[in-house]
Protein backbone atom coordinates (compact mmCIF):
# COMPACT_ATOMS: atom_id res chain seq x y z
CA UNK A 1 0.00 0.00 0.00
CA UNK A 2 1.86 3.07 -1.32
CA UNK A 3 1.39 6.70 1.02
CA UNK A 4 0.90 8.40 -2.27
CA UNK A 5 -1.86 6.48 -2.93
CA UNK A 6 -3.36 7.37 0.20
CA UNK A 7 -2.72 11.31 -0.59
CA UNK A 8 -4.23 11.07 -4.17
CA UNK A 9 -7.26 9.20 -2.42
CA UNK A 10 -7.81 11.61 0.14
CA UNK A 11 -7.50 14.75 -2.67
CA UNK A 12 -9.93 13.26 -4.98
CA UNK A 13 -12.12 11.94 -2.21
CA UNK A 14 -12.24 16.04 -0.59
CA UNK A 15 -13.06 17.57 -4.15
CA UNK A 16 -15.79 15.20 -4.27
CA UNK A 17 -17.50 16.09 -1.28
CA UNK A 18 -16.46 19.76 -2.07
CA UNK A 19 -18.43 19.77 -5.16
CA UNK A 20 -21.50 17.91 -3.78
CA UNK A 21 -21.93 20.27 -0.76
CA UNK A 22 -24.80 22.16 -2.49
CA UNK A 23 -26.62 19.41 -4.15
CA UNK A 24 -29.91 18.81 -1.87
CA UNK A 25 -30.05 15.32 -3.17
CA UNK A 26 -27.13 12.57 -3.80
CA UNK A 27 -27.39 9.33 -5.10
CA UNK A 28 -24.60 6.68 -4.83
CA UNK A 29 -24.14 6.27 -8.90
CA UNK A 30 -24.26 10.20 -8.28
CA UNK A 31 -21.09 10.01 -6.11
CA UNK A 32 -19.28 7.56 -8.21
CA UNK A 33 -19.61 9.25 -11.67
CA UNK A 34 -18.72 12.64 -9.68
CA UNK A 35 -15.75 10.54 -7.71
CA UNK A 36 -14.94 9.25 -11.24
CA UNK A 37 -14.29 12.11 -12.79
CA UNK A 38 -11.87 13.64 -10.35
CA UNK A 39 -9.76 10.30 -10.54
CA UNK A 40 -9.62 11.00 -14.29
CA UNK A 41 -8.80 14.80 -13.44
CA UNK A 42 -5.68 13.33 -11.50
CA UNK A 43 -4.97 10.49 -14.18
CA UNK A 44 -5.51 7.71 -11.48
CA UNK A 45 -6.09 4.18 -11.24
CA UNK A 46 -5.41 3.36 -7.31
CA UNK A 47 -5.21 -0.07 -6.46
CA UNK A 48 -6.44 -1.38 -3.10
CA UNK A 49 -8.96 0.67 -3.26
CA UNK A 50 -10.95 -0.95 -0.51
CA UNK A 51 -8.00 -1.69 1.96
CA UNK A 52 -7.48 1.80 1.53
CA UNK A 53 -10.44 3.82 1.90
CA UNK A 54 -10.65 1.57 5.20
CA UNK A 55 -7.61 3.14 6.57
CA UNK A 56 -8.64 6.76 5.50
CA UNK A 57 -12.07 5.79 7.11
CA UNK A 58 -10.04 4.56 10.62
CA UNK A 59 -8.08 7.95 10.56
CA UNK A 60 -11.23 9.97 9.85
CA UNK A 61 -12.99 8.21 12.60
CA UNK A 62 -10.29 8.60 14.78
CA UNK A 63 -10.39 12.50 14.45
CA UNK A 64 -13.41 12.83 14.88
CA UNK A 65 -13.62 11.29 18.11
CA UNK A 66 -10.91 12.65 19.51
CA UNK A 67 -12.28 16.13 18.52
CA UNK A 68 -15.75 15.03 20.41
CA UNK A 69 -13.79 14.14 23.21
CA UNK A 70 -11.94 17.56 23.14
CA UNK A 71 -14.90 19.21 22.94
CA UNK A 72 -16.89 17.77 25.28
CA UNK A 73 -13.95 18.12 27.87
CA UNK A 74 -13.71 21.93 27.03
CA UNK A 75 -17.58 22.48 27.39
CA UNK A 76 -16.97 20.91 30.87
CA UNK A 77 -13.84 23.12 32.37
CA UNK A 78 -16.31 26.14 30.69
CA UNK A 79 -19.07 25.01 33.15
CA UNK A 80 -16.92 24.46 35.80
CA UNK A 81 -15.32 27.74 35.62
CA UNK A 82 -18.49 29.93 35.10
CA UNK A 83 -19.89 28.21 38.36
CA UNK A 84 -15.90 29.28 40.23
CA UNK A 85 -16.63 32.86 38.45
CA UNK A 86 -20.29 33.12 40.10
CA UNK A 87 -18.91 31.85 43.43
CA UNK A 88 -15.95 34.29 43.04
CA UNK A 89 -17.98 37.47 42.46
CA UNK A 90 -20.66 36.95 45.09
CA UNK A 91 -18.13 35.96 47.80
CA UNK A 92 -15.83 38.64 46.34
CA UNK A 93 -12.78 36.40 46.58
CA UNK A 94 -10.31 38.16 44.33
CA UNK A 95 -7.89 35.44 44.35
CA UNK A 96 -10.61 32.64 42.83
CA UNK A 97 -11.49 35.35 40.28
CA UNK A 98 -7.73 35.55 38.67
CA UNK A 99 -7.58 31.68 38.96
CA UNK A 100 -10.62 31.58 36.93
CA UNK A 101 -9.15 34.12 34.40
CA UNK A 102 -5.82 31.71 34.21
CA UNK A 103 -7.93 29.08 33.49
CA UNK A 104 -10.35 30.99 30.80
CA UNK A 105 -6.99 31.87 29.38
CA UNK A 106 -5.84 28.49 28.89
CA UNK A 107 -9.14 27.02 27.32
CA UNK A 108 -9.19 29.90 25.03
CA UNK A 109 -6.24 28.80 23.42
CA UNK A 110 -7.49 25.21 23.06
CA UNK A 111 -10.77 26.65 21.88
CA UNK A 112 -8.82 27.99 19.36
CA UNK A 113 -6.85 25.02 18.04
CA UNK A 114 -10.55 23.11 17.98
CA UNK A 115 -12.07 25.78 15.74
CA UNK A 116 -8.93 25.77 12.93
CA UNK A 117 -9.01 21.85 13.35
CA UNK A 118 -13.02 22.48 11.64
CA UNK A 119 -12.17 25.45 9.88
CA UNK A 120 -8.66 25.30 8.23
CA UNK A 121 -8.29 23.40 4.88
CA UNK A 122 -5.91 21.16 5.80
CA UNK A 123 -3.47 21.04 2.55
CA UNK A 124 -3.38 25.27 2.53
CA UNK A 125 -4.21 26.32 6.00
CA UNK A 126 -6.82 28.74 4.65
CA UNK A 127 -10.20 28.60 5.60
CA UNK A 128 -12.71 25.92 4.33
CA UNK A 129 -15.90 26.11 3.15
CA UNK A 130 -17.67 25.03 6.17
CA UNK A 131 -16.25 28.17 8.11
CA UNK A 132 -17.40 30.02 4.99
CA UNK A 133 -21.28 28.92 5.59
CA UNK A 134 -20.98 29.24 9.76
CA UNK A 135 -19.29 32.60 9.45
CA UNK A 136 -20.74 34.45 6.30
CA UNK A 137 -23.89 32.53 5.73
CA UNK A 138 -27.99 32.19 7.45
CA UNK A 139 -29.05 28.71 7.68
CA UNK A 140 -30.75 29.11 4.56
CA UNK A 141 -27.54 29.98 2.77
CA UNK A 142 -27.94 33.68 2.54
CA UNK A 143 -25.41 36.44 3.23
CA UNK A 144 -25.58 37.90 6.58
CA UNK A 145 -23.67 41.01 5.73
CA UNK A 146 -22.23 43.18 2.56
CA UNK A 147 -19.05 42.56 0.53
CA UNK A 148 -17.51 41.19 -2.54
CA UNK A 149 -16.93 38.18 -3.93
CA UNK A 150 -14.08 36.60 -5.86
CA UNK A 151 -13.64 33.42 -7.61
CA UNK A 152 -9.99 32.35 -8.03
CA UNK A 153 -9.00 29.37 -10.33
CA UNK A 154 -5.84 28.11 -11.31
CA UNK A 155 -4.93 27.88 -15.26
CA UNK A 156 -3.50 24.54 -16.65
CA UNK A 157 -3.33 23.18 -13.23
CA UNK A 158 -4.31 19.69 -14.95
CA UNK A 159 -0.79 20.17 -16.99
CA UNK A 160 1.05 21.40 -13.52
CA UNK A 161 0.37 17.81 -11.79
CA UNK A 162 0.92 15.48 -15.31
CA UNK A 163 4.12 17.51 -15.64
CA UNK A 164 5.55 18.01 -12.21
CA UNK A 165 3.13 15.34 -9.92
CA UNK A 166 0.67 16.08 -7.76
CA UNK A 167 3.23 16.49 -4.71
CA UNK A 168 4.46 19.70 -6.58
CA UNK A 169 1.03 20.86 -7.47
CA UNK A 170 -0.08 20.41 -4.06
CA UNK A 171 2.37 23.02 -3.68
CA UNK A 172 1.74 25.21 -5.98
CA UNK A 173 -2.32 25.62 -4.27
CA UNK A 174 0.31 26.37 -0.57
CA UNK A 175 1.92 29.15 -2.63
CA UNK A 176 -0.91 30.26 -3.89
CA UNK A 177 -3.06 30.77 -0.89
CA UNK A 178 -0.26 32.16 0.93
CA UNK A 179 -0.44 34.76 -1.62
CA UNK A 180 -4.39 35.62 -1.56
CA UNK A 181 -4.04 35.76 1.88
CA UNK A 182 -1.71 38.98 0.96
CA UNK A 183 -4.91 40.97 -0.22
CA UNK A 184 -6.35 41.07 3.73
CA UNK A 185 -9.65 39.48 2.03
CA UNK A 186 -10.66 35.73 3.60
CA UNK A 187 -9.42 33.21 1.49
CA UNK A 188 -11.88 29.52 1.44
CA UNK A 189 -10.54 27.07 -0.78
CA UNK A 190 -13.46 25.98 -2.42
CA UNK A 191 -12.40 22.52 -4.18
CA UNK A 192 -9.35 21.59 -5.80
CA UNK A 193 -7.47 24.09 -7.80
CA UNK A 194 -10.80 27.03 -6.78
CA UNK A 195 -10.07 29.59 -3.85
CA UNK A 196 -12.87 32.10 -2.96
CA UNK A 197 -11.80 35.26 -1.37
CA UNK A 198 -14.48 37.26 0.94
CA UNK A 199 -14.53 41.35 1.16
CA UNK A 200 -15.58 43.08 3.35
CA UNK A 201 -17.88 46.15 2.47
CA UNK A 202 -14.94 48.00 3.58
CA UNK A 203 -13.34 46.87 0.18
CA UNK A 204 -15.54 47.79 -2.36
CA UNK A 205 -15.49 46.11 -5.24
CA UNK A 206 -13.26 48.22 -7.63
CA UNK A 207 -10.10 47.67 -5.10
CA UNK A 208 -11.02 44.23 -4.48
CA UNK A 209 -10.71 43.65 -8.45
CA UNK A 210 -7.07 46.19 -8.60
CA UNK A 211 -5.66 43.77 -5.86
CA UNK A 212 -6.52 40.48 -7.52
CA UNK A 213 -4.96 42.10 -10.44
CA UNK A 214 -1.79 43.61 -9.20
CA UNK A 215 -1.71 40.24 -6.96
CA UNK A 216 -2.14 37.80 -10.29
CA UNK A 217 0.36 40.38 -12.16
CA UNK A 218 2.95 39.75 -9.26
CA UNK A 219 2.42 36.18 -9.20
CA UNK A 220 2.89 35.85 -13.40
CA UNK A 221 5.83 37.57 -13.44
CA UNK A 222 7.44 34.95 -11.31
CA UNK A 223 8.57 31.41 -11.94
CA UNK A 224 8.38 28.50 -9.19
CA UNK A 225 11.42 25.97 -9.56
CA UNK A 226 11.44 22.18 -8.97
CA UNK A 227 14.83 20.45 -9.12
CA UNK A 228 16.03 22.21 -12.62
CA UNK A 229 12.85 22.94 -14.35
CA UNK A 230 10.65 26.24 -13.47
CA UNK A 231 7.36 27.55 -14.69
CA UNK A 232 4.65 29.58 -14.55
CA UNK A 233 1.18 30.23 -12.57
CA UNK A 234 -1.55 32.01 -13.55
CA UNK A 235 -5.29 32.24 -12.29
CA UNK A 236 -8.36 33.05 -13.93
CA UNK A 237 -10.46 35.72 -11.47
CA UNK A 238 -14.33 36.14 -11.33
CA UNK A 239 -16.25 38.78 -9.13
CA UNK A 240 -19.28 39.77 -8.24
CA UNK A 241 -20.82 41.89 -5.18
CA UNK A 242 -23.04 40.84 -2.54
CA UNK A 243 -25.51 41.85 -0.11
CA UNK A 244 -27.12 41.06 2.90
CA UNK A 245 -29.95 38.34 1.55
CA UNK A 246 -28.69 36.96 -1.51
CA UNK A 247 -28.20 33.55 -2.06
CA UNK A 248 -24.59 32.01 -2.11
CA UNK A 249 -25.57 29.87 -5.09
CA UNK A 250 -26.55 32.64 -7.19
CA UNK A 251 -23.50 34.69 -6.36
CA UNK A 252 -21.10 32.08 -6.75
CA UNK A 253 -23.26 32.08 -10.16
CA UNK A 254 -22.53 35.04 -11.59
CA UNK A 255 -18.60 35.31 -10.20
CA UNK A 256 -18.22 32.35 -12.53
CA UNK A 257 -19.35 33.76 -15.78
CA UNK A 258 -16.99 36.55 -15.03
CA UNK A 259 -14.34 34.17 -13.98
CA UNK A 260 -14.71 32.13 -17.31
CA UNK A 261 -14.77 35.49 -19.28
CA UNK A 262 -11.25 36.70 -17.62
CA UNK A 263 -9.86 33.00 -18.22
CA UNK A 264 -10.83 33.49 -21.99
CA UNK A 265 -8.93 37.13 -21.81
CA UNK A 266 -5.71 35.86 -19.59
CA UNK A 267 -5.04 32.54 -21.61
CA UNK A 268 -4.49 34.54 -24.79
CA UNK A 269 -1.82 36.34 -22.91
CA UNK A 270 -0.66 32.93 -21.15
CA UNK A 271 -0.49 29.70 -23.52
CA UNK A 272 0.62 27.22 -20.70
CA UNK A 273 3.17 26.97 -17.58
Amino acid sequence: MQKDDKKVLKIISNETKNSIMDLSVVTPSMYASIFSKFSQTHDTDIENENSLAYDLLSKECSDFTDLQNNTSKNIQKLSYNTNKAIHAIKNNNETLLNEVLKETNKLRTEIEKLKEAVYKDELTHVFNRKWLHDNFLMQNDEFIKNGTLAIIDLNYFKIINDTHGHIIGDKVLIVIASQLAKTKAYIVRYGGDEFIAIFDEQINHELAIQKLNKLREDIMNKKLKTGDTSFKVSFSIGTNEFKRGDKLSNIIELADKNMYADKIKIKKRVTGI
